[in-house]
């Protein structure tokens, strides 16, 4: 599907799960290369940025969790960026583009007067949406890192061993998959400027001071569950050696029972109490005196 926005003098062709038909009629409006065009068409696994005469292809993934719609986590947009034009290719939806689609809807009707001044003002406001969806990824997943802390807490380790994975390897498939931006970005500032000016390069500055904050926070939130797995860990250790302990006090009380109750089983002739016919209750009452002298003693070393 084509989706085709104005703003300011700039037009943004957006193709959504683009059939061969519609990429082939963009190529040919816009003379795309031939290459770029078999690109538009299926998704690429890894970033890329390329320089023709004039225009620049690059493809960027950012990842979802929260906002996925499909099977894919990371959500790939390729930018076909020329002068006054830039066209977008996708494959699923994707939430920022939806909201800023609709945002610029809004500014066309309201801002016709007041619009803003600036080098591809379209593709910079895009970038920051998209990267304002990522910090609202991260906030929602340092929320879920409050709740798994609180849950340690309330006596819960063992449950959140799994949550405390999860929500670790999701954050490394952020910190993987954001890290690929940097060269695209440094090389969109240092060509973009030559092909585009420099108005074009200082927004390409301020959209990696974004693309920084996000690393930093990426990061941090990493460093957060690092701790959170070792304090989560040294609950669980102490709580399994408390258990230890008291089986092994338990096991130390039982044990001169045990003997009593094994030295009074034997049959041999002329065994105290053989013939008696309270043997049971005083076997029984010197277990119950042996027990609780036991008992005191781990008590009073305060082993229990």
């Amino acid at each position: 599907m084509l989706n085709t926005y104005k703003y300011n003098g700039e037009t943004w062709v957006d193709i959504d799960n683009g059939t061969a038909e519609e990429i082939r009629e963009i190529v040919d409006r816009y003379k795309i290369h031939p290459f770029v065009a078999r690109e538009l068409s299926a998704g690429t696994r890894k970033p890329r940025i390329e320089f023709h005469n004039n225009y620049i292809y690059c493809i960027l993934h950012f990842p979802a969790w929260k906002h996925s719609h499909g099977k894919e986590q990371n959500q790939e947009v390729d930018f076909i960026i020329g002068k006054n034009l830039l066209i977008t290719a996708r494959y699923d939806t994707i939430d920022a583009l939806h909201k800023f689609s609709k945002t610029l809807e809004v500014k066309e009707i309201l801002e016709k007067e007041n619009a803003e001044t600036g080098s591809h003002i379209i593709f910079v406001n895009m970038l920051r949406e998209l990267y304002a969806g990522l910090f609202d990824e991260l906030e929602y997943i340092e929320d879920l890192t409050d709740d798994i802390t609180a849950q340690i807490f309330h006596g819960k380790e063992r449950d959140m061993v799994v949550s405390i994975s999860e929500v670790t390897r999701t954050l490394l498939n952020f910190k993987r998959v954001t890290e690929l931006h940097r060269e695209v970005l440094e090389a969109l500032h240092r060509h973009g400027e030559t092909v585009f000016g420099n108005d074009f390069a200082r927004d390409i500055e301020s959209i990696t001071l974004e693309y920084m904050r996000i690393n930093s926070a990426i990061r941090s939130n990493l460093e957060v569950l690092h701790e959170l797995r070792d304090t989560n860990d040294s609950l669980l250790s102490t709580k399994q050696n408390e258990t230890i302990k008291q089986l092994t006090i338990l096991g130390a009380v039982i044990l001169p029972l045990t003997i009593i109750s094994q030295l009074f089983g034997m049959s041999i002739k002329n065994f105290p109490l053989q013939n008696n016919p309270n043997a049971f209750w005083i076997i029984l009452a010197l277990m119950c005196t042996v027990g609780l002298i036991t008992a005191v003693y781990a008590r009073h070393k305060k082993w229990i």
